[in-house]
């Protein structure tokens, strides 16, 4: 590349500061940029401001870039009020969940028509399936829940935008829970027919999370109006640069905290409903507060920012994806490799390299083609999280049927998954307040990459600690390698499991939070819920790799069950981190580039107008 090559992708990326980017963004590397941006202010592009935040204070010189401390925006009032609609649908679906494996391993206590057992070691149950169908029917749900984020991705993206395409989400989400509720009544359960209701129940209550999931996430994080860096005074009278890129990646941090508050109190305040009162009761409640998810989204919708939908964006990029790819496949596999990773290989096909030959559906330009580029990285990175998956699912079932062969003193084996919630809650502003700073000051970059694969590690040791536990539940216990259907209680607390459970929820800071995270600053800006209903995708992918494993998940085998996993995250992770380590190079390069002005056709027969989003944007600039 020539240096006057080099020197104009200096500009372009300086005059375009990044939309989000990752908060570890080295202050010597942005003021290098300055200074490169310094020199050639001739050839420089204008800096074109989205929103209305990007107007207060002044734009950071180079010397301010490298010594003024930056702090995050305030988080908009209306981000909280979607964190709280998160809050209650993680409330509805984790308080329900966490019922099916008693639900369906475990039978009807005698004499309790509801299925409580309040006794110091009774087992609440329903259908008596066992731990096979539990297993099975627990990994299906969770399969199902996290491949129906496509459907509502591209509803969204492409017809009725996010917010309306929550509403959809819901209103199905709402039918589930209420079959739920039916396949619990007694009457239900002592006709022997609760099966239907429930597995339908739990069909459509999947239907309607994986709509909800793809958009909620993208929803909130649009919320925040800012995208370029700002000099501002704060309240003690200081000069401060406003980066938006740190509130972005706090708003996500704490976005995740609420749905771990939500699955907390579900799921801790259902188990007991359902050993006190019974399963019909403990799906009823999470019903009743889920519907308060319509009722404060209606009454907010007209404070909300909303993109609207750009048509067939999908299409366009699928065919530019087939474009790019003509003329560089080759016999030898080798060659071809070389091709797709060529430089050329998105440059060859950018509107203003084709000029008057361009398809009539190349609508765009050059910057979105960058972007897509960027998104499709993005999605090669997602590509190994189902080995992580694979990690975290057991908390679902296993590790929840693990707990049943241990001394619960008095305590329901479902319970004790909570310490998952309850450790993320702790750690999220740790890391948050305390890690991250520390590692920004130390220059130690923790870019999404490492995270990521750190993640894997920390998801790897939960298994292994896993392993050792069933192991000594074999070795202690009455009943051998057979303790499912052992009367007595292996001679182990069932605290023990605060090990496992803790660190697979450190592992979810590094690792699940990063991804969505990752899937949204990526992704161009009209395929943000695409993206992140991919990342969602791998973990119904998991699932599926789940299901042959489904002969590991009982007697006498769980300990090839937890070590396979514990081998398998732990490769997982290593091969990620060989195969990403490039894009992990090229971190602030993707986050530097421009926007793109393509916007696509609104196609919305929308519930919430343009025009109020419009109205909402000159209020602001008066």
């Amino acid at each position: 590349m020539s240096g006057a090559a080099a020197q104009n992708q200096v500009d372009m990326a300086f005059s375009h500061e990044p939309k989000v980017a990752t908060p570890l963004f080295e202050a010597d590397e942005k003021a290098m940029f300055a200074e490169e941006a310094r020199r050639s202010s001739s050839l420089a592009h204008p800096v074109e401001h989205e929103f209305p935040l990007d107007y207060e204070g002044e734009e950071p010189t180079a010397e301010e870039l490298l010594t003024l401390p930056r702090v995050s925006g305030t988080i908009p009032w209306t981000a909280y009020t979607i964190a709280f609609v998160e809050f209650a649908e993680r409330f509805g679906y984790y308080g329900c969940q966490v019922l099916y494996t008693n639900f369906i391993q475990h039978p009807l206590p005698e004499g309790q028509p509801t299925g409580r057992d309040p006794r110091t070691e009774g087992q609440p149950g329903a259908l008596d399936m066992g731990q096979r169908a539990s297993f099975g029917i627990g990994t299906f749900n969770s399969f199902w829940a996290y491949s129906t984020p496509i459907i509502g991705a591209i509803i969204a993206d492409e017809y009725l935008g996010r917010f309306n395409t929550v509403f959809i989400g819901i209103a199905f989400s709402i039918l589930g829970h209420i079959l739920l509720v039916i396949s619990a009544l007694p009457t239900v359960l002592a006709s022997g027919k609760a099966i239907a209701p429930f597995i339908i129940g739990v069909i459509i209550l999947g239907f309607g999370t994986g709509t909800f999931k793809s958009n909620i996430s993208p929803l909130i994080a649009e919320q925040y109006r800012q995208s370029k860096l700002r000099v501002i005074i704060d309240p003690k009278g200081n000069r401060v640069i406003s980066d938006p890129n740190i509130t972005v990646s706090r708003i996500f941090l704490y976005f995740y905290m609420m749905v771990n508050v939500g699955s907390l109190t579900g799921q801790i305040g259902m188990v007991y409903v359902e050993k006190y009162v019974g399963f019909w009761c403990a799906f009823l409640l999470p019903t009743i507060l889920f519907c308060l998810c319509p009722i404060v989204l209606w009454f907010c919708r007209n404070k909300y920012h909303v993109n609207p939908p750009t048509g067939s964006v999908l299409i366009r990029a699928a065919k530019l994806w087939f474009l790019a790819q003509k003329g560089k496949w080759s016999i030898n596999p080798v060659k071809t490799r070389h091709n797709f990773k060529a430089d050329n290989f998105w440059e060859d096909v950018k509107p203003s390299h084709l000029g008057d030959s361009k398809p009539s559906w190349m609508q765009f330009d050059d910057a979105w083609v960058d972007q897509v580029a960027r998104g499709l990285r993005a999605c090669s990175c997602f590509g190994w999280i189902p080995l992580y998956w694979l990690s975290y699912n057991q908390m679902n079932n296993n590790l929840t049927s693990q707990a049943a062969t241990m001394i619960l003193n008095g305590v329901p084996n479902d319970v004790i998954t909570n310490l998952n919630p309850i450790s993320l809650v702790i750690f999220i502003p740790i890391v948050d307040h305390f890690l991250y700073p520390a590692l920004r000051k130390h220059k130690i970059r923790f870019t999404p990459i490492k995270r990521i694969a750190t993640g894997f590690m920390l998801a790897s040791l939960a298994m292994v600690s896993a392993t050792i536990i069933q192991n000594e539940i074999y070795k202690q216990g009455a009943c051998g390698k057979h303790m499912n259907s052992c009367d007595t209680k292996a001679p182990i607390n069932v605290w023990v499991q605060t090990v496992p459970y803790v660190l697979i929820g450190f592992s979810e800071i590094f690792t699940s939070i990063t991804g969505l995270e990752f899937a949204f600053t990526k992704a161009p800006k009209n395929m943000r819920s695409l993206v992140t209903s991919y990342w969602l995708f791998m973990s119904a992918f998991s699932n599926a790799l789940g299901q042959a494993l489904v002969s590991l998940a009982d007697d006498p085998l769980l300990v090839w069950n937890y070590g396979v996993v514990a081998i398998l995250s732990f490769c997982g992770g290593v091969l990620f981190w060989f195969h990403q380590r490039k894009t992990d190079k090229k971190e602030d390069i993707m986050n530097m580039l421009p926007d793109s002005t393509y916007t696509g056709k609104d196609r919305r027969h929308s519930l919430v107008h343009a025009d109020h989003a419009d109205a909402h944007h000159e209020a602001h600039q008066v």
